[in-house]
């Protein structure tokens, strides 16, 4: 009995054995080699072209994919044609520049801050309609602390000027008094105890504004 009972015992052994669900070699490799792929950090690069192809195509599911939403909809409502030329990138700051055409600011384009294999930020020329406007945007970009921010409506010499000296919230008060039409373009005051801070605005409703120089006096 004993000896029929184990005959038994070792046939739903080989039974199951033949019944239960194997997993190919070639499906085993592909899964280990998914396993090692899960978490891995792109270059910067390969994701910025990603989001930057997606944009070319319209594609707002594939873009999704490798960016944040505000990234996103900051990149498809870039203003002016596609930049065409890829700048490469410094850090995890990736540039796509105008070569065939001129845009308003120091940025010529766009810029993608990149990190843990998606796009965060996207900074991009703007086309801003009114002379306030763009000087506001400047100032407001100086109080963050955000160059790149800057360089959306100014050129390289003016974001030079402005955070040559860090915003400081405890100290002078600056008030905006408004913008005068100048030989060239518009003067933008910003007025202080002491002194004041003139941004000179150059461009057109058209064409955009941007902040072309910045100037200050003394009382």
């Amino acid at each position: 009995m004993h000896n029929r009972w184990l005959r038994g015992a070792v046939g739903a052994a080989v039974a199951a054995a033949l019944l239960a669900p194997t997993v190919p070699a070639f499906a085993q490799g592909a899964t280990q080699t998914e396993a090692r792929t899960v978490g891995r950090v792109e270059a910067p690069a390969t994701v910025a072209n990603k989001l930057f192809n997606a944009w070319l195509r319209r594609d707002r599911v594939a873009a999704a994919r490798v960016a944040t939403p505000a990234s996103v909809t900051s990149l498809f409502s870039y203003p002016f044609r596609a930049p065409d030329k890829f700048l490469g990138c410094s850090g995890n700051a990736c540039r796509f520049v105008h070569t065939s055409v001129r845009v308003p600011g120091g940025l010529n384009g766009i810029l993608m801050v990149v990190s843990d294999s998606k796009v965060v930020k996207v900074y991009r020329s703007r086309h801003i309609t009114k002379p306030a406007s763009a000087a506001r945007y400047l100032y407001a970009a100086h109080v963050a602390g955000d160059r790149n921010r800057g360089l959306e409506v100014a050129t390289t010499g003016a974001v030079k000027t402005l955070f040559r000296v860090k915003y400081d919230p405890w100290g002078v008060k600056r008030y905006f008094q408004g913008c005068q039409p100048e030989p060239k373009g518009f003067s933008c005051a910003y007025s202080y105890e002491g002194g004041a801070m003139f941004m000179h605005v150059r461009g057109s409703k058209a064409a955009g504004y941007y902040v072309h120089s910045i100037g200050y006096i003394a009382d």
